[in-house]
């Protein structure tokens, strides 16, 4: 169970978080605060794992709050005023609660929080079977078996997914490919991660893949060139 804090000026949202976190086995509510020098006083003192934390307050914005933060956090905004979901989402953010929301709403976002901690503490020593990925201003888990080949785009990526729409992410292709199992993907140019699993053949300096009903053909970098064929055995 995650150990969670609740920062907000209005005591009325803090009973509201405080009452939908008693019906949710995932998450034990310790502490909840008015002030946020209380807070970081408490986060400095003791494990906290998740802040439920207002955006709009009146000493200091919860955005500044958490980009102080000296500890890494997972973080759930709460607010009344969407405006600030993409700054919120910038700073890792897990999810962002538009007030006043539903038990389903939190649910939701809690589980994500869930299971983004089970991800992070047993990444070590477990083979998890899919990644996080911030694209589209939220945590999206992709299966790593519904991966067909990653495109870097400079600061960006776009993954291309079987019968899915692509994800395009804020990240750069050396940040991804090191969160995925060696043995299943490989890079194969300075701009494309490639599946093993949708290799069909390579001809020369080019590679054949299947992407859903069609074929792609990329071209395999010459640096790659000798762990390509080395991996595929050409």
């Amino acid at each position: 169970m995650m150990k969670a804090i609740a920062l907000d000026d209005e005591p009325l949202a803090l009973t509201v978080i405080d009452s939908f976190c008693e019906q949710n086995e995932k998450v034990q509510l310790v502490k909840s605060f008015l002030k946020p020098n209380d807070a970081l006083r408490y986060i400095e003192n003791f494990p906290v794992d998740l802040i439920f934390l207002d955006i709009q307050m009146p000493s200091v914005s919860g955005i500044d709050f958490f980009r102080d933060l000296k500890r890494d956090i997972m973080v759930i905004f709460t607010t009344a005023h969407s405006e600030y979901a993409i700054e919120g989402f910038n700073l890792n953010a897990i999810d962002y609660l538009l007030k006043p929301f539903t038990i389903d709403r939190f649910n939701q976002a809690v589980l994500k929080a869930y299971e983004f901690y089970n991800y992070t503490n047993n990444a070590s020593n477990t083979k998890q079977p899919y990644i996080y990925i911030r694209a589209d201003y939220s945590l999206l888990k992709i299966d790593l078996l519904d991966i067909i080949y990653i495109e870097g785009l400079n600061d960006y990526l776009r993954i291309h997914l079987r019968n899915q729409k692509p994800v395009v992410a804020r990240m750069t292709l050396k940040a991804l490919y090191e969160k995925l199992p060696a043995n299943d993907f490989l890079r194969v140019h300075r701009s494309y991660i490639v599946s093993m699993l949708s290799i069909l053949k390579i001809t020369g300096k080019i590679m054949h893949i299947k992407v859903n009903d069609n074929v792609v053909q990329l071209q395999i970098g010459k640096s790659y060139e000798d762990e390509v064929y080395r991996v595929c055995k050409m």
